[in-house]
């Protein structure tokens, strides 16, 4: 039997973080920094078609119950929600940021 594989769309602010952060190891630690960050964000994500739901819910109640999970890369998180066979990424934040605040007051605006 085949395994069951989920797409993964990356959506615009989450793929601007990315960018973002690519940027700036590129600015500060060079390319190969840049490439090495972004090939991990990549390969969590990449997990994810296999295994949608190994990340945990997200700590926050409100999140947690509209089925947010987070993925820790390094110092950065994924915020994610599997919907239907699709998994839906939607902010790439630096784990050291309150991730959840800026998160939520988005998503409640």
């Amino acid at each position: 039997m085949a395994e069951k594989t989920y797409a993964v769309q990356i959506l615009d602010p989450a793929q601007g973080e990315l960018e973002e952060i690519a940027r700036l190891h590129l600015s500060l630690v060079g390319a190969e920094s840049s490439r090495k960050i972004t090939n991990k964000v990549y390969d969590a994500l990449d997990q994810l078609t296999r295994f949608p739901l190994s990340g945990p819910p997200m700590r926050e109640t409100e999140l947690r119950n509209l089925g947010y999970r987070f993925l820790v890369v390094e110092k950065y998180v994924v915020i994610y929600r599997l919907i239907g066979d699709t998994v839906f990424v939607y902010h790439i934040f630096d784990g050291r940021a309150d991730y959840p605040t800026l998160f939520r007051s988005e998503l409640f605006k």
